[in-house]
C-alpha cells in the first residue's frame, strides 16, 4: 500500500470520497439544509463539495403545507452551492419522491 501523498506543508494531502466528475454538464439536483432545494447542470466542484450549478432553478415550497416542495420553480441562472449547507445530490434523471416506509399511516 502506497504511503498517503502529503502537501508542501507535510500534512496529508485531502481528497474528497465522492467523485461527481461523471455528472459534469448533466442535470443534478440538490437539497440544502433548510429544506432549499434546487437542480441545473453541474458545470464544476471541489474537494469541499463546493458546486457550481448552470441553468439552476429553485423549486418553492407550496402555500398550504411549508413542509411540502411544490412543481413551482423560480429560475435563479448560474449559482454556487456551498458545500457545508449540502445534504443530497443527486442526477436529475431516475429522481422520484417515494413514500415514507415508515411513517405512521394514521398521521
Amino acid at each position: 500500500m502506497a504511503p498517503p501523498e502529503k502537501d508542501d506543508g507535510g500534512r496529508k494531502k485531502k481528497e474528497s470520497i465522492v467523485d461527481l466528475s461523471r455528472f459534469i454538464d448533466k442535470k443534478v439536483r440538490v437539497k440544502f439544509q433548510g429544506g432549499r432545494e434546487a437542480m441545473g447542470v453541474l458545470k464544476g466542484y471541489d474537494a469541499l463539495l463546493n458546486l457550481v450549478l448552470d441553468n439552476a432553478v429553485e423549486y418553492l415550497r407550496e402555500s398550504t403545507d411549508s413542509e411540502k416542495i411544490g412543481e413551482e420553480t423560480r429560475s435563479l441562472g448560474l449559482i454556487v452551492g456551498r458545500g457545508t449547507a449540502i445534504t443530497i445530490i443527486a442526477p436529475a434523471d431516475g429522481v422520484e419522491q417515494i413514500a415514507n416506509p415508515f411513517a405512521n399511516p394514521d398521521e
